[in-house]
This record gives structure tokens, C-alpha cells and sequence, in this order.
């Protein structure tokens, strides 16, 4: 039972603490202070995570994917990188054209009008924060509490997909539900994080540093 609760607290952590409210708590999104505040507020989380595994789950972080990385994680990365970027080109450009559904285009605006420096700790955030949330922790923890792979998959790509929801809208969420779909496929193919991160990088940085 004690081992029952320890994994759903780290799941709450990990997928649920990102979700709550801090409207009030940091600036207005609209703002430079607002999306400084907002990082940090996601990297503490990553801090919190991963003192969780150490110091209560008192397990390595290879328990969640994060080994060193070698030239496969390299090269399989940057593949599956191309493939998401391959992907949300088809989305963009043909599959929600025919869906009738319309970017949050004053959204990605919003952030393309912050300096590069601030993009690029963007993104490095999202691939490091959101591959250690959403695919190392919670695929690893769900798949050992229910004992399914499939489930976890599922979670996965449901947790990641709904996170987008707030800031995106729901008409884009064809992006990072084909995003989370690849991602949760590819961990649970390598289970190393490090590629997670190349690839998710890669297809983040294709937007948000080339993009616009």
C-alpha cells in the first residue's frame, strides 16, 4: 500500500502539478515577466520531480529513463526529431485545413515576438521538463502500477496532450497529440530520455527558433 501511494503522489507531481492554477501567483502570460515566471515555475517542478525519485521513491533516475546518453540516442533523436517536424507539417498543412480547424495563431505570435534567448530556454525547458514528466515518470510509474504498457502509453499521450489545452486551445491539439503519440512510442521503444529530448528539441526549435 505504501509503495501504491508513493507512485500516485509522484504521478500527481508529475502530471498534476503542472496543471495547477497560478493565475495571481506570477505576471500575465502577455508579458516578459509572465513567461520568465512561468518557466521557472516549470523547472522547480522538474527539481521537485526528480528530489521526489531520489529522496522519497530513494530510486536512480534510470528509473525513469535518464541514463547517459550514447551516439544511438544521438542519431535515433535527431531521426524521430525530423519525423515530428515531417508530421506537424502534414497537420498544419493538410489535415487541419481539412478538419476546418485554425491554428491559435495570436498564441504562437505572442511567443515569437519574445527575443530568441527566451525561446530557446523555451523550448529547452519543454524537452527536459516534459519528457522527464510526461514520458520517463509517468509511463514508467503507470506501466509498474497497472502492469500495462499500453496503458501507460495512453496516459501518456492523454496528460500531455490536455497540458497543451489552456494555452493552445483545443482545435490545436492535433499537434501534441501526434507529438505525444511518437514521444510515448519512441520511449517505450529506447526507455532513454536523453533521445526523448534530441527529438523533442528538434521538432520544438523547428517552430519556435526557425518557425514564424
Amino acid at each position: 500500500m505504501r509503495a501504491l501511494i508513493i507512485i500516485v503522489i509522484g504521478l500527481l507531481i508529475a502530471v498534476g502539478l503542472p496543471e495547477v492554477p497560478i493565475n495571481g501567483l506570477v505576471a500575465a502570460r502577455t508579458t516578459m515577466t509572465g513567461h520568465l515566471e512561468r518557466e521557472a515555475f516549470f523547472w522547480i517542478v522538474t527539481a521537485i520531480l526528480i528530489a521526489y525519485v531520489l529522496l522519497v521513491e530513494r530510486r536512480s533516475l534510470t528509473s525513469i529513463g535518464l541514463k547517459r546518453p550514447t551516439w544511438k540516442s544521438l542519431v535515433i533523436g535527431i531521426a524521430a526529431g525530423v519525423l515530428l517536424v515531417a508530421g506537424f507539417m502534414v497537420i498544419f498543412t493538410i489535415v487541419m485545413p481539412a478538419l476546418h480547424l485554425k491554428m491559435n495563431t495570436s498564441a504562437m505570435a505572442g511567443l515569437m515576438h519574445t527575443p530568441l534567448w527566451f525561446r530557446v530556454i523555451l523550448v529547452l525547458r519543454a524537452a527536459v521538463f516534459e519528457e522527464i514528466a510526461y514520458r520517463g515518470y509517468s509511463i514508467e510509474r503507470t506501466q509498474e502500477l497497472t502492469g500495462s504498457r499500453i496503458f501507460a502509453f495512453l496516459i501518456s499521450v492523454a496528460a500531455f496532450t490536455f497540458a497543451h489545452a489552456g494555452y493552445w486551445g483545443w482545435a490545436s491539439l492535433l499537434i501534441p497529440a501526434f507529438g505525444g503519440i511518437v514521444l510515448a512510442g519512441l520511449y517505450l521503444w529506447r526507455r532513454d530520455l536523453s533521445c526523448n529530448m534530441i527529438a523533442h528539441f528538434i521538432a520544438d526549435g523547428a517552430g519556435f527558433l526557425f518557425g514564424g
